[in-house]
Parts: structure tokens; sequence; C-alpha cells
């Protein structure tokens, strides 16, 4: 239990470095962000862990896929944020990377990955 909290709180201290950083300076919070810090620590708690190589390195190859079709979602929320305001535009770029998901699955299955 205590592990998991420390987790939890090593984890979630991230996001707050991420939007503190970001109230200062958008390109420092953005580069941060961009960071794949969050992943990073994941890669650390399995291998803290002990689970296997395979294991581990699945999460890397999968997280890598994943995060291709949401490359969109941060051209389209700054345009509809914009236009529509916050939650809208939330919203709008968190269905454009459903979408992008689902197409992006779709064509990679063609070349043997399989996504879902």
């Amino acid at each position: 239990m205590l592990w998991t909290i420390v987790k939890f709180l090593l984890t979630s201290a991230v996001v707050v470095l991420v939007s503190e950083v970001a109230k200062r300076s958008d390109r420092i919070g953005g580069l941060i962000a961009a960071l794949p810090l969050v992943t990073i620590l994941t890669l650390i708690w399995l291998h803290l862990e002990n689970q296997s190589n395979d294991k581990i390195a699945n999460h890397a190859w999968f997280t890598f896929w994943y995060v291709v079709p949401t490359l969109p979602m941060f051209l389209a929320f700054p345009w509809c944020l914009a236009r529509f305001g916050f939650w809208p535009a939330l919203l709008c770029a968190a269905i454009l990377s459903v979408i992008c998901f689902f197409v992006f699955a779709l064509v990679v299955r063609r070349f043997g990955i399989v996504l879902w």
C-alpha cells in the first residue's frame, strides 16, 4: 500500500510540475509536457515491481503506437480554442483523438500491428 502511495505522489507530482511551469513559461511547460516523463516513471515502476522484460518492452512499444494518433489533437485544440472556448475545444480535441486512433489502428493493422 505504501508503495502505491509513493507511486501516486511521484507520478502526480509530474503533472503538477508541468502545470506550474506552464503558468510561467508556455515553451518550457510544453517542453516538459512533451517529455515522456509518465512513461519513464511507468517503466521504472514496472521494473521495480519485477515485471518481465517482455512486459516492459511491450508497454514501451504500445505507448509509441498510441502516441502517434494523438498528435493531431495538439494542432486542433488551439484552433478550436480560439473559435469555441475551452470546454468545447477540449471535447473536440478528445473526439478527434478517438477518431484518429481508430483510423490509425485500422491502417497499422494492415502492417501486422494490432492496437485493439
